[in-house]
């Protein structure tokens, strides 16, 4: 492949990053860490939704479900639309459509407006991820991978983060509105820094587009999310709104495994994991994602629910973790760039595990000094997993392979988180549901209305006037059973993350090698 014109050769012997790839990964992370934000700034608005549209939680929640649909539908065509159009082209018109789906959302007058706004903003933001990861792989070249990948790793760690701290900082000072309008400056300037910045593209559109494959794989992978994501709110996976989709996207993506096997330029190249680098990177992924992104939904859950602080008190309560990730991201990038991310991943899942033991043991009364003591040592760990395992899949490949790696890795850590908090939320729900409930304890309930259990009645006791007279004892009583649901739902996430530690055992333990300079990943000087 022809190296685009403002760009040299990889020279193995020069890895020391330069300007130009700081001012690109400067840009990649303006566009990634709106995109990612959104995903969970969101999720503190919806109670504000369903009071200013007059709708039910249900239907309001349609505002994250519809933008999490949307980014799976359209992750899939970023391989081939980024080889077809060029990925500075792409990546700019992926930005500007989540600029401009941001701007309608702010001024979305009912809740199927917002919902389909969202759509909207869902669709360019589901490219920017793998585009950036695919602009930095070609800017830096594999010997520099690591310390880069490293930068783009602060948005994905900090996203789950700093959103409900964002998301209810705004919403209490201004109005829900801004949790959108925001995005319009930081999306113009991220654009005017794009334009200027990133290198010229030299799209090579030989290969024809995969319509079969988009046929198979973007609506499979999203009737499976939308499966996967109805779970926790129908509190099984019997029911129908869970099973139906989840079959049909799942007997889709069957479909699309035989087709991409058997075609010789699929949307989703499936024959990249004969590179068994990506290969076990995938799977260290896919189990890393279920047990971060389905841990990350605990924490403030038991935070606000159990020990009853805010959304914003409970963001700052977590932040610790984040501060931990950016210690050792810079540290485990330059790490991975000499020594290889095997050791480096090890390291970081073994920390991780060792923090989130001491989570199962949390209880109504720990000492949060305690707990954010134990976040900081996770965020150390989470620091030396997450962007070393994504080096690890990408810094093999060469530069005509980056960007279908860039997709696939991202479809993997979509559908795995999803996988991981569904399941996650399956067992808290199932947990808390259990053990003595309100009428056991001589507590009168209404003829046919359902006893709920005391981890429930205290949990709703936050919010119920009043269950909230209800005697202490028996609250204290609920809030201990409730810790304790949430410390055995911990013990599931720290056997999935254990279980990591398997396929991370196979990652490359060193320095990657260049691969052939006539499709060398190009690096800019």
């Amino acid at each position: 492949m022809t190296t685009p014109p403002d760009t040299v050769a990889v020279d193995s012997a020069d890895d020391k990053l330069d300007i130009g790839v700081f001012k690109i990964a400067g840009v990649v992370v303006l566009g990634a860490i709106m995109s990612i934000l959104d995903v969970t700034v969101v999720t503190v608005a919806i109670p504000t939704f369903q009071h200013d549209f007059d709708t039910t939680y249900a239907i309001a929640a349609w505002s994250m479900t519809g933008y999490t649909l949307a980014l799976a539908t359209v992750i899939p065509l970023t391989g081939w639309a980024a080889d077809r159009f060029g990925t500075k082209r792409l990546y700019m018109m992926a930005l500007t459509f989540f600029v401009l789906g941001s701007v309608l959302c702010s001024t979305a007058w009912n809740i199927e407006s917002l919902i389909g706004f969202r759509v909207l903003q869902g669709l360019g933001g589901g490219m920017l991820m793998p585009l950036g990861m695919t602009i930095m792989t070609h800017a830096a070249g594999p010997t520099r991978i690591g310390r880069v990948m490293a930068v783009l790793g602060i948005p994905m760690l900090l996203g789950p983060i700093a959103g409900p701290i964002l998301g209810g900082w705004l919403i209490e000072s201004f109005s829900w509105h801004w949790i959108f309008l925001i995005n319009l400056p930081i999306g113009v300037i991220a654009l005017i820094l794009a334009f200027i910045v990133f290198p010229r593209d030299n799209p090579e559109p030989s290969q024809t587009f995969d319509f079969l494959g988009m046929l198979l794989a973007s609506p499979g992978l999203a009737a499976f999310l939308y499966g996967v994501s109805s779970i926790p709110g129908e509190g099984t996976v019997k029911s129908a709104k869970v099973l139906i989709p989840a079959i049909i996207g799942l007997a889709l993506l069957i479909g699309f495994v035989f087709h991409a096997l058997r075609t010789e330029h699929p949307l989703i190249e499936l024959r990249l994991f004969k590179n068994k680098s990506l290969r076990f990177a995938v799977m260290t992924m896919t189990l890393f994602a279920m047990a971060f992104f389905g841990s990350g939904l605990l924490l403030p859950s038991y935070l606000q629910q159990v020990r009853g602080e805010s959304t914003l008190a409970a963001g700052l309560l977590i932040a610790p973790q984040g501060l931990g990730a950016m210690l050792t991201m810079p540290i485990a990038g330059r790490l991975v760039d000499k020594i290889g991310p095997g050791k480096i991943v090890l390291t970081g899942i073994t920390v991780m595990s060792v923090g989130m033991a001491f989570l199962t043991q949390v209880k109504a009364d720990t000492p949060y000094a305690l707990l954010c003591g134990v976040l900081l040592v996770m965020g150390l760990g989470m620091g030396c997993t997450m962007m070393p395992t994504m080096t690890a899949a990408i810094q093999t490949l060469t530069h005509s392979e980056v960007a279908r790696g860039s997709t696939l890795m991202n479809i993997v850590n979509q559908t795995a988180g999803s996988i991981g908090t569904a399941t996650i939320s399956v067992v808290l729900t199932t947990l808390l549901n259990r053990g003595a409930t309100l009428g056991g304890k001589g507590v009168p309930v209404p003829p046919g209305a359902p006893d709920p259990s005391l981890a429930n009645a205290a949990i709703g006791s936050r919010y119920n006037g009043q269950l909230a007279h209800l005697p202490r004892n028996l609250l204290d009583e609920g809030f201990d059973l409730a810790a304790r649901a949430f410390a055995h739902t911990f013990v599931v996430a720290l056997c999935i993350l254990v279980a990591t530690l398997i396929p991370a055992f196979f990652l490359p333990r060193a320095k990657s090698v260049v691969p052939a300079a006539a499709d060398a990943p190009a690096v800019v000087h």
